[in-house]
């Protein structure tokens, strides 16, 4: 049950047109302590009716990392309690379960968000079958640095999306990365994602309409050309995954997840297969501490603790996470050397 929920947002991060590590350690620094009041109170509790205190440890920016799980530990020393560690992109598989209790394994998911791009199998908590990830761009940032080329402010996924709606498709058209109709379970593209080339096709065709002088006239159509290709070829890699697995759920996170026009084809495209798509509202779908409560809880229950020698990391894989390989005559799973950035 969600009980409360802060988010402090730091717009000052839209001056700079992108997130700039040290202000974002600074703000943290200056917010968590109101923020972590502003819960409590939200919630009804104090802090000694805690029973343990879960906090994101990685992946992440070190330094904004590193004020919440140096801020828990000292917290949970003072009060008496453990502190629980999350992995970032874990929490992202739970916050839509916050809202819709029917979100449970198993199912497909798809992380999606300015950090990272992961298509899982889920077969139960703290099982993850990665299927495939982006090669280069992740969705989000894809959204991002397109947006910008086309004017429009930072963070771009949202801006975009509202500008690609005020246009019909037929002017522009972009195909889907690495999708291949002939392709097969076992290729090494199957599942996989891949951003850059269509960033850049978007380049050119922007570059064009300045150059005539007319991107004002054309820059919604543009917008619109790129959302279908982002969302096909994510839509694309999701009836593969489901297909493959015979899932009946699909579950959304990160932030790019609450994008309408991305639940819109999901839900659309897995109406005929009686398949039912969990997409998190927009309040969960971005960076949230409930989410992290959420797995906190589950790793919590699992008797996980915290040693006092717990810091922050950059890049650590998702526990529990198994690279799927599809073999020549079975699948079989190999152990993920993934280490991605939120």
């Amino acid at each position: 049950m969600l009980r409360s929920l802060v988010i402090l947002s730091q717009d000052v991060h839209r001056l700079f047109g992108g997130v700039v590590p040290e202000i974002a350690s600074r703000q943290h620094l200056t917010g968590i302590v109101p923020a972590v009041q502003a819960a409590l109170d939200e919630a009804g509790v104090t802090l000694h009716d805690l029973d343990a205190i879960a906090v994101t440890h990685a992946p992440g920016l070190v330094g904004a990392l590193l004020v919440g799980t140096s801020y828990a530990k000292a917290l949970g020393f003072a009060i008496g309690v453990p502190v629980v560690p999350v992995h970032h992109l874990e929490g992202h598989l739970f916050a839509t379960l916050l809202e819709q209790p029917d979100a449970t394994p198993p199912f497909t998911a798809l992380l999606v968000s300015g950090g990272h791009t992961l298509l899982l199998d889920v077969p139960a908590w703290g099982t993850y079958h990665l299927l495939g990830q982006t090669r280069d761009d992740a969705a989000g940032e894809a959204f991002d640095k397109v947006a910008k080329l086309l004017g429009l402010p930072y963070p771009g996924g949202r801006p975009l999306e509202a500008l690609a709606r005020t246009s019909d498709t037929g002017v522009y058209r972009f195909g889907k990365p690495m999708v291949r109709t002939n392709a097969k379970p076992g290729d090494d593209d199957y599942f996989d994602l891949s951003f850059s080339g269509l960033k850049t096709a978007v380049l050119l065709k922007v570059r064009d309409a300045e150059a005539s002088g007319t991107l004002d006239e054309h820059r919604a159509s543009i917008a619109h050309a790129f959302q279908d290709a982002v969302i096909g070829t994510l839509t694309d890699k999701v009836e593969r995954a489901v297909r493959m697995f015979n899932r009946k759920r699909i579950v959304l996170g990160g932030g790019v997840a609450c994008n309408l026009a991305l639940q819109d084809s999901m839900q659309q495209r897995f109406a005929t297969r009686s398949a039912h798509v969990f997409a998190p509202s927009p309040r969960l779908a971005t960076d949230n501490a409930a989410m992290i409560a959420a797995a906190g809880l589950f790793r919590f229950a699992a008797g996980e603790r915290a040693a006092p020698s717990l810091t922050a990391r950059s890049t650590l894989p998702l526990p529990g996470m198994l690279r799927y390989a599809v073999a020549t005559e079975r699948p079989r799973l190999a152990q993920s050397t993934l280490a991605d950035s939120a």
